[in-house]
């Protein structure tokens, strides 16, 4: 390409440089990732939108099955109820991770490590543990139904317990983090100023965490708004938008009407998602170099009321996974309390058997290898390559959309999609590989935060010191960006991992008879009535996303003394 320029009356033709060999391996990684991005959330996405407005034999009539589902009264009370059970589970839940970050970053109180562990137990289990444990404690025949007072733990009440159990990790997290960056100085000031503890709370705590806040708050919206495995087994005839999308593709078959409940339940999501990314736009640093870290001073009272509080949380988070091991090591519940291992015999129930549960290690195994692979390089492609803006643009809002797709939306989204039988791709339907694709997809937007963090702490001048050396691109990602990344790969792949052992929300649209996964299999035991079995299959997947945990920790300890050393001071 050549541009035409004028000095003084002389006409110079100034040539575009060539590209580099490097550059052109950025831009063809780039342009390979955003197609693969575009087959596996846009197109999905936009066939559900074309199915909504098409009738049983495939014709188009605009908007008549919206308006079929608002005329409905039994479908759109579902809205009011969902928007219901969200809202105060949202409330409950901030309100008590609000208190428990609190107990955490400034208090002086004993065993924070202990209580930091134990709020994150519901992440190592599918969101189905704590409705089966509530109903082991709360149900018809439950150790402690008379708590409730007469009213029934299948319903709101139920929902509402167990989401609040499911999402407080998540809102804990985003919690705690806001809490630990405030500047110390502000509570030096508010003690020179003879500010009641009560008045600092209001004054300095709460507008500093403001933003933190509001992003827990339509994150935990989002997640229990859109929820399927917590209604699913103790919502009784309570239903949401989640069941109702399930019951009229897998009950009814009626996937016009399903698309149409897929849109209504995706449009919260969206608006949430869209709502926080303002939010943090509008937010600004609170730390500046003369920031002083906030320490905690010794206060008895405080220091011992918040440590019975987050006792009393962290025991009932203990409570629930104790009841659900204990539940399945009973024989008969509960009149045959004697504990045995029959609840494990998974080939005796239905469910898939313990084919089920090596198809998840198989499942999780592959999301964690291909997903950290794919996530890795197309976020180091994003960040270290010049120009190509508008590829760029296009794959950073790709990466960002999964964040507002809720699970089952997604999972509907590719029924349609790959089930096409105009659809080249129509082969994957059914198969390992379409749940390993849905299963990245869904939790790539976390995925790639954290790819892209980590990428922008290593210098850009180690790419540009190896381009100058003419050092292959390849061999500066393998030999310097790898090893510097290292941690944040490993974070990302047990993450994957986790959570395609305890995911269900897509997979229950997508799975066959040989690919029967155990978070499936726990949703399909409890809908058969073998809840204890359920139980057990349940806790088989806590057992090995702890495992995974564990092995995590142990190989970022590994990594702190050995490949980082780099980051020693005394270097």
């Amino acid at each position: 390409m050549q541009t035409i320029v004028y000095d003084g009356n002389k006409a110079v033709r100034l040539t575009k440089p060539k590209l580099s060999t490097d550059d052109k391996v950025m831009r063809v990684i780039l342009v390979v990732a955003a197609l693969i991005l575009l087959l596996t959330i846009a197109f999905p996405l936009y066939s559900m939108l074309a199915k909504s407005a098409e009738n049983s034999q495939g014709e188009f009539i605009g908007f008549a099955n919206f308006t079929a589902y608002f005329a409905n009264p039994s479908l759109y009370q579902s809205i009011e109820q969902s928007i219901f059970v969200a809202g105060t589970a949202t409330l409950t839940v901030l309100t008590l991770s609000v208190l428990y970050a609190y107990g955490l970053t400034r208090t002086c109180m004993p065993l924070k490590g202990f209580f930091n562990i134990v709020a994150m137990i519901p992440l190592l289990a599918p969101s189905l543990l704590p409705a089966i444990s509530l109903v082991y404690i709360f149900g018809n025949q439950g150790i402690a139904k008379e708590f409730l007072f007469g009213h029934t733990i299948y319903g709101p009440i139920g929902i509402v317990m167990g989401l609040v159990i499911w999402v407080f990790p998540p809102a804990l997290m985003i919690l705690k983090t806001s809490l630990q960056n405030t500047d110390g100085r502000l509570y030096e000031a508010a003690t020179v100023m003879r500010s009641s503890p009560l008045r600092t709370f209001f004054v300095v705590t709460l507008p500093s965490i403001k933003y933190g806040l509001i992003s827990a708050m339509f994150v935990v919206f989002t997640l229990t708004a859109t929820d399927f495995g917590v209604a699913k087994v103790i919502g009784g005839q309570y239903n949401v938008l989640a069941t109702d999308l399930f019951k009229q593709v897998i009950g009814q078959q009626n996937f016009q009407m399903g698309a149409v409940v897929g849109i209504v339940l995706l449009l919260p999501a969206v608006l949430a998602f869209f709502v926080d990314r303002y939010v943090q736009r509008k937010q600004v640093s609170l730390l500046s170099s003369r920031s002083v870290l906030y320490v905690p001073r010794r206060n008895l009272l405080k220091d011992n009321i918040f440590f019975v509080y987050c006792s009393v949380v962290a025991a009932v988070l203990i409570g629930i996974l104790a009841m659900a091991a204990y539940a399945s090591f009973v024989t008969f519940w509960p009149y045959n309390l004697t504990l045995s291992l029959n609840n494990y015999a998974f080939d005796m129930m239905d469910g898939g058997g313990w084919s089920a549960f090596t198809n998840s290690l198989e499942m999780a195994l592959y999301t964690a290898l291909f997903g950290t692979i794919f996530i890795f390089t197309t976020a180091y492609a994003l960040e270290k390559s010049q120009g190509f803006r508008r590829m760029r643009g296009l794959i950073g809002m790709l990466t960002l959309l999964p964040m507002a797709v809720p699970g089952m939306v997604l999972g509907l989204s590719y029924i349609f999609f790959f089930n096409s039988p105009d659809n080249p791709l129509n082969f994957l339907y059914g198969s390992m590989a379409i749940m390993v694709i849905s299963t990245i997809v869904h939790f790539y937007t976390v995925s790639h935060i954290t790819a892209v963090t980590a990428l922008k702490q290593v210098a850009p001048e180690l790419e540009s010191v190896a381009a100058s050396l003419n050092v292959p691109i390849y061999k500066t990602f393998f030999r310097v960006t790898v090893p510097m990344c290292l941690p944040a790969i490993l974070n990302i792949s047990t993450y994957l991992f986790t959570t395609a052992m305890t995911t269900v929300s897509a997979l229950i649209f997508l799975y066959s008879s040989d690919t029967q996964l155990a978070s499936v299999a726990v949703l399909n035991m409890e809908g058969a009535g073998d809840i204890a079995p359920a139980a057990a299959m349940a806790m088989m997947i806590v057992i090995t996303s702890a495992g995974v945990r564990i092995i995590h920790w142990l190989l970022t300890m590994k990594l702190r003394s050995r490949l980082l050393l780099w980051r020693s001071p005394a270097l």
